[in-house]
């Protein structure tokens, strides 16, 4: 690496930084090989979650529904790695029909009110035709974990 450009070696401790992977059960992390959550240096890195209840693989047909149930599957998340959704200070919502948003807010706001984190809406397709919405978070892990 030059050094002209601020740019520095990493030093061999945050080379080695701990990661704790955390997984919900859902069999769509083994399929494609991905985790729920990552913990690493502090931070805590929510995948995209969808509506799914993990323990019955079932999806309700409402938005509303979907994205309780996104925010409850994140939360266990949350907890496994020790943060909650207090701690969440990104998160990221995605919507195959931006112009469904609005029927969130309500639900949003019971959990973000608030905590108030950074946020996207992106409206793209997701890749099962049943999921209305995914949310991804980032946040720290809880200061007595």
């Amino acid at each position: 690496m030059q050094q002209g450009f601020g740019l520095r070696r990493r030093s061999a401790s945050v080379d080695c930084m701990t990661r704790r992977l955390i997984s919900s059960g859902s069999t769509f992390e083994s399929q494609m090989g991905y985790s729920r959550a990552v913990v690493a240096g502090g931070w805590v890195f929510v995948s995209g979650t969808t509506g799914f209840d993990y323990s019955t693989m079932e999806i309700s047909d409402d938005l509303a529904e979907q994205t309780e149930q996104c925010l409850k599957n994140i939360s266990a998340a949350l907890a496994e790695a020790g943060s909650s959704i207090a701690d969440v200070v990104r998160v990221s919502y995605v919507l195959p029909n931006g112009a469904d948003f609005e029927q969130c807010w309500p639900v949003l706001r019971r959990y973000f009110g608030d905590v108030r984190p950074a946020a996207i809406m992106i409206e793209a397709g997701l890749s099962d035709p049943r999921m209305k919405i995914e949310i991804e978070t980032t946040a720290q892990v809880s200061a007595g974990a």
